[in-house]
């Protein structure tokens, strides 16, 4: 029986702000970038989904006991690298969700003893498997931020190129 310190239907509801948060939107809406340096909404979904698979590698790391050092990764060339803008963000949800689903069956076999094993980041942190996946959470919600100013900022009253 899970014992979990982590509020699975939150970690699940990360999912639905996101497709809450595009509802509406254009193909041309969510491509649209404010400048060359700045991601568009489907870049921003993109970089939610490698995340996702980077803590869920991190997740794993941390419940086998490894000693090894949790990667990061280089989030600005991953996005344009794998031409994130060119994807559909429908397809990135899908696998954003799928990962969410995947996860939170394995949280649920948890004990408070799994939660609290550790491992050192990449900034040389000692982090729990608690703090990685509330870290997580908190993650999601700051790029929810960044999709509402993203919105904001679309050009009014025409064709978003």
């Amino acid at each position: 029986m899970s014992q979990s310190v982590i509020d699975i239907e939150a970690y699940l509801h990360t999912y639905e702000q996101l497709k809450q948060a595009i509802e509406g939107l254009s193909e041309n809406e969510l491509k649209w970038r404010a400048s060359p340096e700045q991601w568009s909404v489907t870049e921003v979904l993109s970089h939610l989904a490698d995340h996702n698979i980077v803590v869920s590698f991190r997740i794993r790391e941390l419940l086998s006991g490894s000693t090894a050092q949790l990667p990061a990764f280089k989030q600005d060339p991953w996005v344009s690298s794998v031409r994130a803008n060119e994807s559909s963000a429908d397809d990135i949800l899908d696998v954003f969700r799928a990962l969410l689903v995947f996860n939170s069956q394995l949280f649920r076999r948890l004990t408070g003893e799994d939660w609290s094993k550790s491992g050192v980041n990449f900034k040389g942190e000692t982090v729990t498997l608690e703090q990685a996946v509330q870290a997580f959470i908190n993650h999601v919600q700051t790029h929810l931020r960044q999709i509402e100013r993203i919105k904001q900022a679309l050009p009014q009253n025409e064709s978003v190129k």
